[in-house]
C-alpha cells in the first residue's frame, strides 16, 4: 500500500498545485513539490491509500486515450518524482 507521509499536505494556489511538508517532514523536506491536474489527481488517491495498479487502473478511467503502457510509464515517474513523500509499506508490489 503507497500513501502520502505523514507532515505533507496538498493546496491548491490559484491554477496550480502544490504539496508541502509541514511539521516534522519540514525537517527532512524544505521546498514545494508542484503537479499538475493528473498529480493532484494522484496524490488524492494516495492520501486515500492505493497501490500503483491501483493509480493506474484508475488512470484509465479517468484519462480518454490514455493506453496502459502510457498509464503505466506516467505512474511510475509520477512516484519516483514524488518518492520522498511516499510511504511505501509494500512487498511486493
Amino acid at each position: 500500500m503507497l500513501k502520502i507521509k505523514k507532515g505533507f499536505i496538498l493546496r491548491k494556489l490559484g491554477t496550480e498545485h502544490m504539496a508541502v511538508a509541514i511539521g516534522e517532514a519540514s525537517r527532512n523536506f524544505n521546498g514545494m513539490i508542484r503537479l499538475n491536474e493528473t498529480g493532484a489527481f494522484y496524490w488524492k488517491e494516495l492520501e486515500k491509500g492505493t497501490t500503483k495498479e491501483d493509480l493506474i487502473a484508475k488512470t484509465l478511467e479517468a484519462f480518454e486515450g490514455v493506453n496502459e503502457d502510457t498509464a503505466r510509464q506516467d505512474v511510475e515517474e509520477f512516484l519516483k518524482t514524488i518518492s520522498m513523500a511516499i510511504d511505501d509499506d509494500r512487498e511486493n508490489d
